[in-house]
């Protein structure tokens, strides 16, 4: 059995950073384990622009953005774990870990962070009637095949959903030579940025079709094409809008959902609407000393913020692990109106700081005003020109605007 202060679960920019800002609130023992060769985690395959815009002052690709993460990591005596899988994490903290160099191996941890990101969500999900043939695939699979791989999934190309991964594959297949026929959204509106709907649909003509989904899968050994319908307010099926779209490739971006194996093995709870575990201000879970940042905690949309919240998971823990931590502490549940779909933290254990409340909208909203109400008292108000799903917002309480003996923080929207 080996022991470790800190051990930080994932290599991604969550892990990375999570991993320098413990060090620099002063723990020590720290090692991190990523299940790939390399680290740096999905935006190795991530070769578009658009990163770092917020962290770093200039516009970086995914490989570039990771490089910096990695460098600020080497400067300082941290162990790293590449080509090693996490199985198990127990309630107390002792991890199970196996790698072809070490074989399996028990590490007990003073604290852990989980930083495994996110996933896919499969087509299963989707339900989608037809055959099963050759060139469907999830759209984070056809980036991996293109940019690291170096193979073309096809050549006519549909995709079904509208986030970022699936809009800027929609611009990569066009580069790379592909006929993209048609982005189709079940939503009414995108569930990507909107620099990403100018960037990678209109400035290359691809169709965005709102309120329409795949419907049915033609072909045997290969796809041969797809019939796209639109949906009514229950997003079912309107008879007579089908539309044959014929193509050799199928793309499907419907949804990432937050790597949460381990920590279901762990005993924690997880919200039943991120699907990440529930958090307190410090991005504690409820198990005293394990924490959790990034994808795996909630899908986000900038790296920046993964990055932004693995420092606080990481100097969190430095402090839990240095019995730094406020002693005195509350017990304030933050809920969410429904327009407000969710918020992160779920709950606020200590006011002695300024608390960031990351949350996203359930549709659009223009020209609203977001609301936070602590027991029936206004104490932070927000205009919004417009907010939108696919982007996510936040809000800062203030450390002497939110009383440690209140019972419940709601963030709601109303009209402005």
């Amino acid at each position: 059995m080996r022991n470790a202060e800190l051990v930080i679960i994932g290599g991604g920019p969550a892990g990375m950073c999570a991993a320098v800002s413990a060090y620099n609130a002063g723990a020590r023992d720290i090692l991190v384990i990523e299940r790939d060769s390399d680290l740096g985690g999905i935006l190795r395959q991530c070769i578009h622009n658009g990163f770092g815009l917020h962290r770093f002052k200039e516009e970086l690709t995914g490989p570039e953005y990771a490089y910096k993460c990695e460098t600020e990591l080497k400067k300082f005596p941290i162990d790293v774990w590449c080509n090693t899988i996490v199985t198990d994490i127990s309630k107390d903290k002792i991890i199970t870990a196996m790698s072809s160099e070490r074989g399996v191996e028990k590490i007990q941890a003073k604290a852990i962070i989980l930083a495994m990101g996110c996933r896919e969500r499969p087509r299963g999900a989707l339900n989608i009637p037809g055959t099963r043939p050759a060139g469907i695939f999830s759209a984070g699979t056809a980036q991996k095949y293109v940019n690291m791989m170096g193979y073309m999934p096809g050549k006519n190309v549909v995709i079904l959903g509208s986030g970022d991964i699936g809009l800027i594959m929609a611009r990569r297949m066009t580069l790379e030579g592909a006929k993209v026929h048609a982005v189709c959204e079940v939503m009414p509106y995108s569930g990507g940025l909107a620099r990403n709907i100018e960037q990678c649909l209109n400035d290359f003509d691809i169709p965005l079709y709102l309120s329409h989904t795949v419907t049915d899968i033609h072909g045997t050994d290969r796809i041969e094409g797809v019939t796209v319908s639109q949906v009514d307010e229950k997003m079912q099926p309107i008879k007579g809008t089908e539309m044959y779209i014929e193509c050799d490739t199928l793309l499907l971006s419907v949804g990432l959902i937050p790597e949460n194996e381990l920590s279901k093995s762990a005993g924690l709870t997880l919200d039943s609407i991120t699907r990440g575990c529930r958090v307190d201000q410090s991005r504690q879970t409820e198990i005293e000393g394990v924490f959790a940042c990034g994808n795996v905690l909630h899908v986000h949309d900038l790296a920046d913020f993964v990055s932004e919240e693995g420092e606080v998971a990481g100097e969190s823990a430095a402090k839990y692990i240095l019995g730094k931590t406020n002693t005195v502490k509350c017990n304030i549940n933050v809920t969410t109106d429904g327009k407000v779909r969710y918020s992160v933290p779920q709950k606020i254990t200590d006011t002695s700081e300024d608390i960031k409340l990351y949350y996203r909208v359930s549709q659009v909203f223009d020209n609203v005003t977001v609301f936070a109400e602590a027991d029936g008292e206004i104490i932070v108000k927000q205009k919004k020109v417009k907010v939108v799903p696919g982007e996510m917002q936040y809000i800062v309480i203030k450390k002497d605007t939110l009383k440690k003996d209140a019972k419940e923080l709601k963030i709601y929207i109303d009209k402005a």
